[in-house]
């Protein structure tokens, strides 16, 4: 099969709206969160979000959007989008710089597109609401495209013009990880040369505080000590947005354009809990086997993965089926330094699998692993697992990404330093 090269990133984070900006906050250990004003009400128990910087959207109309960058888009281009959408056009054409592609290549035959979003709840909801308070023919017509989860390979594929195939994956808190591997196969098939991976959500009220209703989110107020995966206050995750575009090439292409590649992805595994809609499976049973699938996809063995970069969100029953999951899969003595950015950056749901591979192939070229930042104390249930609660002077060469979400779907990752 064909090899597959990550050869070009572009990052909207809370950390930091560039690859350089992300890299800094990953080193120094600098988080995104922070209190986020839509949330001091006393009817919403949650005061804090992964703030994306530089970006407004302070009512439907687009006219009154703001964004960064040079990059600037007509009003009928931006009625269809979503503020999902126009983080990732901003990710995609750092990505396309990056990667150092040009027009021809980005609009070609074998050139596909592969996203992952929930959608826009916000915009959604103020679309229905002008259609049933003011009649029908009142509503926005874009609508129809800014209203559902496919809006983002809609929007992204028209304005770039992909000529591949373009798709969007719905596998919640998984999607764009499931995004990535299946670009892998497509790759490694010969089916297409080149796919953008995609993965963006919104970060507004409507974005974040449905999760509330579960008990799933943390209720605390100090960025500087909250979230804190696999710590033992934990009391559940913050929610975040933003995009992550990787675009994956095959070792043919990358090297006929002389290409230079933040890594290489070796393998991946899916599997299904089977277990319950929201929690996972207690002792990882699940994200056990995704691990030992994508092991063997690679051809590796357990002890030559030095690096996991976990799902953990910061809630109680998660953080604690990943780590039995990992102890489980990796064999005492060899287990891998593990750490949660989302601490960090924040949960970024369908977006968290292309933000978490995109940070753990950066760590590979970079030769640094990153921090699970406010431990303070861990929790003695997880303590089997290494996590790297302070910075560290090793670097890891091959490094697993692990993505879950409801309904126990869970994807994980490998890619190798080049």
């Amino acid at each position: 099969m064909n090899r597959v090269f990550v050869t070009g990133l572009g990052l909207i984070t809370s950390i930091g709206n560039s690859v350089g900006a992300v890299l800094h906050s990953l080193r120094h250990c600098r988080t995104g969160i922070e209190l986020f004003e839509p949330f001091q009400v006393p009817s919403i128990p949650v005061k804090m979000a992964g703030t994306v910087k530089g970006f407004t959207f302070p009512s439907t109309d687009v006219e009154d959007w703001t964004y960064p960058g040079p990059d600037r888009l007509r009003r009928e281009q931006l009625r269809p989008m979503t503020p999902n959408a126009l983080f990732a056009f901003c990710a995609m054409k750092q990505a396309i710089t990056d990667a150092g592609l040009d027009d021809s290549q980005v609009s070609h035959p074998r050139t596909s597109l592969m996203t992952a979003s929930g959608g826009s709840m916000w915009l959604t909801y103020e679309n229905y609401k002008v259609m049933l308070e003011r009649g029908v023919m009142a509503a926005n017509p874009m609508g129809v495209v800014n209203g559902i989860p496919g809006s983002l390979y809609i929007n992204l594929g028209s304005l770039f013009k992909i000529k591949g195939g373009a798709l969007g994956f719905s596998s919640a808190c998984a999607s764009s990880a499931h995004a990535a591997g299946h670009a892998m196969d497509l790759i490694r098939l010969g089916r297409h040369d080149r796919v953008f991976v995609v993965g963006a959500e919104d970060c507004n009220l409507f974005s974040s505080v449905p999760f509330c209703s579960i008990r799933a989110l943390s209720v605390q107020t100090d960025p500087e000590r909250f979230p804190c995966a696999f710590d033992k206050k934990r009391d559940g995750f913050i929610a975040t947005g933003g995009a992550a575009v990787l675009v994956l090439e095959s070792e043919r292409v990358a090297q006929a354009r002389g290409a230079t590649p933040y890594a290489e992805l070796i393998g991946w595994g899916q599997s299904s809990d089977g277990f319950n809609v929201v929690a996972p499976e207690p002792h990882g049973e699940g994200l056990a086997r995704c691990m030992k699938l994508a092991l063997d996809d690679a051809g590796l063995a357990p002890g030559t993965i030095d690096y996991l970069n976990a799902h953990a969100t910061g809630t109680s029953v998660g953080d604690l089926a990943e780590a039995r999951a990992i102890a489980t899969v990796f064999p005492e003595g060899e287990r891998p330094r593990v750490s949660s950015t989302k601490s960090l950056t924040g949960h970024g749901l369908s977006l968290a699998g292309a933000m978490e591979l995109a940070f753990t192939v950066l760590a590979l070229r970079e030769k640094f692993t990153p921090v699970s930042a406010h431990v303070t104390e861990l929790d003695p249930d997880c303590a089997m697992i290494p996590v790297v609660t302070a910075p560290i002077d090793e670097a890891p060469t091959i490094a697993m990404s692990n993505s879950s979400g409801f309904g126990g779907s869970n994807v994980s990752l490998i890619a190798r330093r080049v």
